[in-house]
């Protein structure tokens, strides 16, 4: 029989708001280290308030009371939190990390002269006076002096300040009438939120892996922890050594840092599992993972960051990615750099294939929506291959390109990359070349406009070109101003023919679109014979080359 003695009890009770940011002022509700850093929007901090206002619940929090001493932060947006108390249990958040941030952040005290990039997000006010205006009640308030309409909500539960504020209003509000209707309604608002209460999920005793697992079940937010997350909390055990998450963190800013973009934090983790010799990396059971890697866990971070290192190189310089997020799928870091683990430094003979692979799954699809089977499949494919079995693509056949442009599409990141294969010198307005590399990394896919809009084929993927600009316009509206032979140089590195031209200068965007589709197509099918991948065959999928349209004949343009 299994043993429980060990395990948590749990303790649901309400708590008011004020009392509970007394237990964190007081540090006896801490947030481990092992939490994600604050990640909430502006947007999500306003949201907050106003469910609050209208008395909705924000969802419990999840909380563990033990008398164990976990490592936690010794601050909480931005405000010092004095050390655990030595004469009974702590409270550490377990669920809840964010939401409780954004109402200590932007209801204690903030630290005398605080005044750094992001201090701004924690002054949030109340817009008095609106009535049933439905615009929000909630904003920040980025610089300046704000009106004395706009209560903060630093002065809500202190009554000096408060107080304060209401003698503000009293000196600027000339109608004594309106000024008495301002301070009454700020008095509501504070006394709405002194006497608001929070569910809170307490958990008695156990252990960490007890909470941890609680917390998988019982998130409130909807939001399941992630397995980087829950291995990153199972792991850490005393105050000296860094989480497993930091470390993640320190080698995603490390690729970061190289110029190509970071990597997701599941890659790095899944990468961790590939090295330690784990077959399942894509859903984990973390418990058990737990107990077979923790004598292993620390050599295989450790040789996770070369083996990625490599991986991005090679994405870098024998592929052409010029940012890894536009690397078609976040499994072929992970792959690559198993692979790189086993090999780090491969013959060219190994190169040439690995770049065919790379292409084959790309234009496959076969990795797309994180498939276990397939992840698995792959990189026991790979690991093989670091052994001497020679990579067998014939299965692997290249799908259409879809006719819609989306960014989250892996299929259509991989026409992009082949895009930038195709056509690596692009030119600007000015006829000087783009800095792709560095527009890329910063911008993705976000880089690309559309050259025409009202056309029914707007949303195609070649009625995209990269083009910077700090106008939020149709390309061609910028292209058409240039000069005959520039426009002809310009469009022309970025893959448009003189046919396609000829139609775009003509005022015909769907005959453009369309014009140019075929020509991409036809180029991108001849880098695919190059490589022996075969297109799909499948009736009925759409392909670009395979869209008939009766075109005019194209006027000739005056390029002298």
């Amino acid at each position: 029989m299994a043993d429980h003695a060990e395990e948590s009890t749990v303790k649901p009770e309400v708590l008011l708001l004020e009392q509970l940011l007394d237990e964190v002022a007081a540090g006896r509700l801490r947030v481990p280290r092992f939490q994600r850093p604050f990640v909430w929007r502006p947007d999500q901090m306003i949201d907050l308030y106003d469910s609050i206002e209208r008395g909705y619940p924000i969802g419990s929090l999840l909380v563990w009371d033990t008398p164990h001493v976990l490592p936690s932060l010794d601050q909480i947006a931005g405000i010092d939190i004095p050390p655990a108390p030595t004469d009974g249990t702590v409270s550490y958040l377990i669920d809840g990390h964010q939401r409780l941030s954004t109402l200590f952040g932007t209801l204690a005290r903030r630290p005398a002269g605080a005044s750094g990039p992001g201090e701004w997000m924690w002054w949030i006010y109340r817009d008095l006076g609106l009535g049933s205006h439905p615009e929000p009640r909630f904003s920040h308030w980025p610089g300046g002096e704000p009106s004395a309409r706009l209560l903060p909500m630093q002065a809500v539960l202190r009554t000096m300040e408060f107080l304060a504020h209401a003698r503000r209003l009293t000196r600027e509000v000339p109608d004594p009438q309106e000024c008495d209707a301002l301070v009454e309604e700020a008095e509501q608002l504070a006394q709405r939120i002194r006497s608001y209460k929070v569910a809170v999920v307490r958990l008695v005793g156990g252990d960490l892996s007890h909470a941890v697992e609680a917390f998988s079940r019982l998130n409130s937010r909807g939001q399941q922890i992630t397995p980087d997350q829950m291995f990153s909390a199972l792991t850490y055990r005393t105050e000296a050594q860094s989480t497993l998450a930091d470390r993640i963190s320190a080698i995603r800013d490390n690729i970061g840092a190289s110029g190509i973009g970071k990597i997701p934090a599941s890659t790095v983790f899944q990468t961790i599992l590939a090295i330690a010799g784990e077959e399942d990396v894509h859903a984990p059971q973390s418990g058990a993972l737990v107990d077979r890697l923790r004598d292993d866990l620390d050599d295989a971070v450790q040789a996770a960051e070369p083996a990625l290192h490599r991986a991005v190189q090679f994405l870098r310089y024998e592929v052409g990615v010029p940012a890894t997020r536009l690397v078609p799928y976040p499994q072929q870091v992970m792959l690559l750099a198993a692979f790189h683990h086993l090999v780090p430094e491969p013959e060219r003979w190994q190169v040439r294939s690995l770049v065919r692979w790379f292409w084959a799954t790309s234009w496959s699809g076969v990795l797309a929506g994180s498939s276990e089977f397939q992840t698995r499949r792959a990189l026991r494919q790979l690991q093989d291959f670091a052994g001497g079995v020679a990579l067998d693509l014939q299965e692997h056949r290249a799908q259409p390109v879809p006719d819609w442009f989306d960014a989250d599409d892996g299929r259509i990141r991989a026409y992009l990359l082949w895009e930038l294969r195709r056509f690596p010198e692009r030119l600007g307005l000015t006829g000087g070349l783009i800095d792709l590399e560095t527009l890329l990394a910063h911008s993705g896919a976000a880089a690309y406009r559309p050259v025409v809009t009202g056309v029914p084929e707007e949303s195609w993927p070649a009625n995209r070109i990269i083009l910077p600009s700090g106008a939020d316009r149709p390309a061609w509206v910028e292209l058409a101003n240039l000069p005959p032979r520039v426009l002809r140089r310009v469009v022309t590195s970025h893959g448009i023919r003189a046919e396609a031209l000829a139609h775009l200068v003509a005022g015909n965007g769907t005959a453009f679109v369309r014009a140019r589709a075929r020509d991409l197509a036809r180029w991108e099918a001849e880098f695919m014979d190059e490589l022996g991948i075969q297109p799909a065959v499948a009736v009925g999928l759409p392909r670009w080359s395979d869209y008939a349209v009766e075109l005019d004949a194209a006027p000739p343009i005056d390029v002298d």
